[in-house]
């Protein structure tokens, strides 16, 4: 019968290349929330079936996929993307076909498609909240690093704009490098470092060449006590490849870390754990692709099938018990109120919070205030 056939679903994650760390790890999310799922008795009986292909970190690849997986595979629903420039090829696919992304990475905002549901963080959710903890605490000088692609030129301009509101502020270098950088791409930037004293580094860095910065950084003999890396984009993942102690100290903001003490956290890792191992290592974009699996199954449900017409209305407005919080889907921008964080690398490779969201905070992509609220609640002090 038609009514207990497998419902497919597209799942684009990379499994090689430069983002492959994430991108594995978005997998195993996917994969844990289509298991789950179907432990329970599938959606109305019916079981949940991933048809996957590995983009290879490669956005032109990413685009054809998705087209192959709307009209070869007949997917509505795909599940995919880490960096933005992977997301910006998709969307004109996923737009043209009327399909429905569900995209589960932190980005640099300023977007809005109906035919995407964003379940990462929107800049008033990480970015925000670490400008303010990082002027405070350390100073409003900073030096900018990032990957050359799209994201971290936008995430760059962003920061730049919330620590120039900020008396003493000077933006002392802006730096780009290839996704591929290693030690030897960032000498240069560590000299000039050297010479003009940020009070903190900025870093947009993604995949592979994340792990290089921070161990240019400590071979340059810097000491994150005064002159810390703060990042929206080094996640448990990106530590993981970096050796012991290399990210000691330094900070990074995000809806979700390992650390969170939560039964639905707990929970969440033991069974992801279980399943995968311990090779596996969760991070925000894991939860993020986690927890979007079970909001499009619970829709489904509701909607019966997973045409976008129909299932989009039980997606908007829906929530979800989260490892980090209660999520919600935001129905006026497709975007998903989520719990700021910030945490500190301690000497294990884990985060330390130190500070963190009192309650949700909904999702403002276009930045139409940088009001910082009563979003935090001050858990410990700064080593001094």
């Amino acid at each position: 019968m038609a009514d207990k056939d497998p419902i497919r679903v597209g799942i684009l994650y990379s499994e090689t290349g430069v983002t492959s760390t994430i991108g594995l790890s978005q997998l195993q999310g996917a994969l844990l929330g289509i298991e789950e799922i179907n432990a329970a008795g599938g959606v109305d009986g019916r079981e949940v079936v991933a048809v996957r292909y590995d983009p290879q970190s490669n956005p032109a690849r990413y685009a054809q996929l998705a087209e192959k997986l709307i009209v070869q595979d007949r997917v509505n629903v795909i599940f995919g993307c880490y960096m933005s420039s992977s997301r910006k090829a998709v969307i004109p696919v996923i737009e043209k076909w009327n399909k429905l992304l569900f995209y589960p990475t932190l980005y640099e905002g300023f977007e809005y498609s109906g035919n995407v549901i964003y379940t990462g963080a929107a800049p008033n959710q990480n970015s925000v909240q670490l400008a303010e903890f990082m002027t405070t605490n350390f100073g409003a000088r900073v030096y900018l690093i990032g990957s050359d692609y799209i994201y971290p030129y936008e995430s760059n301009r962003i920061m730049g704009e919330l620590v120039m509101q900020r008396p003493g502020s000077e933006k002392l270098g802006e730096r780009y490098v290839a996704l591929d950088a290693d030690e030897r791409d960032y000498r240069a930037i560590m000299d000039d470092i050297r010479d003009k004293r940020p009070d903190f580094i900025f870093s947009t860095v993604v995949g592979d060449s994340t792990a290089s910065l921070y161990r240019a950084y400590a071979e340059a003999g810097f000491d994150p006590k005064t002159m810390p890396i703060a990042s929206l984009t080094t996640s448990e993942a990106e530590i993981s490849q970096m050796g012991h102690g290399v990210a000691t100290g330094h900070f990074t903001a995000a809806p979700y870390f390992q650390s969170i003490d939560s039964a639905a956290n707990r929970r969440c890792l033991a069974m992801l754990r279980a399943r995968f191992g311990d090779g596996c290592v969760p991070n925000l974009c894991w939860e993020a692709s986690y927890f979007q699996m079970h909001i499009f199954a619970n829709a489904y449900r509701q909607a019966g099938s997973d045409g976008i017409a129909e299932i989009l209305p039980h997606i908007l407005g829906s929530e979800f018990d989260a490892p980090q919080g209660l999520v919600k889907i935001d129905p006026t921008n497709h975007h998903t109120c989520l719990y700021p964080r910030i945490g500190r690398v301690d000497a294990h490779g884990r985060f330390t919070i130190v500070r963190q969201a009192t309650r949700a905070v909904y999702p403002d992509p276009y930045l139409v205030t940088h009001s910082l609220g009563d979003w935090t609640a001050r858990l410990d002090t700064l080593e001094t």
